[in-house]
């Protein structure tokens, strides 16, 4: 048996040291230069101690196109417009940014969250990062209720797929711990679905990929997500702290990425279209007032986007015809039909159009000719358009349903239109006598 559990443990060390050692297990106590090394300080908590590195970047301080105070000023002008990417909470200032690095992604109990990343923007427009370091397992306690007193000063979070990720992991800690978790009283801004919206058809949305393309910004010598738990374990079983030196900064700089993109998220929010820098960011702002209830703010950014398409009219571009289907729409709940037909009509000129937006047009067009336009000849053209191979059974019937009832009120014109010659008789008999 001690054999298997030799080879176990063999097999276990030569993939990398991956795995958490164990809670009950006996590990070395940190070096005595860790706050050296790391250049943070102990700070006691109801008498646990909680390891905390703060640090900070002047307003002057440059990340990627823009400096830190613009920053700091884009947030504070643009703050009314958080609530928009906060799912209708009342997101406010100050706008509290974390981020974590684990000791895996798998979550569950068995999954520590051995760094919480805190930043935000001080009065003089500088941003300050706060990181509560987990040097020991036995500190986790302290360590969670230092980062409650951090967070309870927040009127927004604000995260990269925190809600999906980081959030559900520290409430699985706190619950651990039987402690409440605050976070979940807090309004949270989710950067990285707007993110998606506003940059994904072009970028890969992970934050070093939005750093890149979006802000214009560079790192060098930044240590690979997939390495950070090997460096913690390491740092775990020796003592030495050198390994989380790049581990930690990494973590600062996802979270002054992280704010930088928030501001310009609100940036865009506050100034529309004119703050934009192509269509598709217009097309994505309009989205964001839509799903907001500002409907003709959203119709504007969709009509201008339609303008920014690169491609002339009749040219296949996807955001020409994403931006002409969401105006249609919006038209169409606004209840302006006829604005909604000139948009439907033009998705249809326009030389491949994907086939579920052809046919949608098409249906759309052939309703409102029928019941609105009162022209049965155009909607059962367009009924006919809408009638394509390979189509779902229950499409297909509800187009030949259309079409039948087109028919037949074709038919009952036609009828009220010709009159039998022995009717006409007759009245011309009635008329003589009268």
């Amino acid at each position: 048996m001690s054999s298997l559990a030799d080879r176990i443990r063999g097999i276990v060390g030569s993939a990398g040291g991956h795995v958490a050692p164990p809670l009950q297990a006996n590990l070395p106590q940190p070096h005595a230069d860790v706050a050296a090394v790391l250049g943070g300080e102990w700070r006691d908590c109801d008498g646990c101690n909680c390891f905390v590195v703060d640090r900070r970047w002047d307003r002057s301080a440059r990340h990627g196109r823009d400096d830190v105070g613009v920053m700091a000023e884009r947030l504070e002008q643009a703050s009314a417009d958080a609530t928009l990417f906060a799912a209708g909470a009342p997101a406010r200032p100050p706008f509290v940014f974390f981020d974590l690095e684990t000791t895996g992604l798998s979550g569950g109990a068995g999954t520590h969250a051995f760094l919480v990343g805190c930043g935000w923007f001080d009065a003089d427009a500088a941003f300050v990062t706060r990181q509560f370091v987990l040097t020991r397992y036995t500190d986790e306690r302290a360590l969670l209720e230092t980062v409650a007193r951090e967070l309870v000063r927040a009127g927004a979070l604000v995260s990269f797929n925190g809600k999906s990720f980081d959030a559900p992991m520290l409430e699985t800690r706190y619950l651990f711990h039987r402690l409440a978790w605050i976070g979940g009283r807090i309004p949270h801004i989710d950067a990285l679905h707007p993110a998606r919206r506003f940059w994904g058809k072009n970028v890969e949305c992970s934050l070093i990929a939005l750093e890149k393309q979006v802000l214009g910004m560079r790192r060098a010598g930044d240590v690979a997500g997939f390495e950070i738990p090997a460096r913690y374990f390491q740092f775990v079983r020796s003592g030495d702290a050198h390994p989380l030196v790049a581990v930690l900064e990494h973590n600062r700089l996802d979270l002054l990425t992280l704010a930088a993109l928030t501001a310009r998220l609100l940036h865009l929010a506050q100034g529309g279209p004119d703050v934009a820098r192509d269509g598709r960011e217009v097309y994505a702002l309009g989205t964001v007032y839509a799903r907001a209830g500002l409907d003709a703010r959203a119709r504007e950014c969709y009509a201008r986007a339609v303008d920014m398409s690169p491609a002339p009219p009749g040219a296949f571009d996807p955001l020409r015809i994403d931006s002409l289907r969401a105006l249609a729409l919006a038209w169409r709940r606004a209840r302006q039909y006829d604005q909604a037909a000139v948009h439907w009509r033009q998705l249809l000129d326009i030389r491949g159009c994907p086939a579920p937006i052809r046919r949608e047009a098409a249906e759309a067009l052939a309703i409102h000719h029928e019941h609105r336009v009162r022209d049965l000849a155009a909607a059962k053209a367009f009924a006919l358009r809408s009638l394509e191979p390979e189509m779902p059974p229950s499409w297909t019937q509800a187009v030949k349903h259309r079409l039948a009832r087109i028919e037949r009120k074709l038919d009952g014109r036609k009828s009220r239109v010709t009159i039998p010659t022995s009717v006409q008789t007759l009245d011309l008999g009635l008329l003589t006598r009268d």
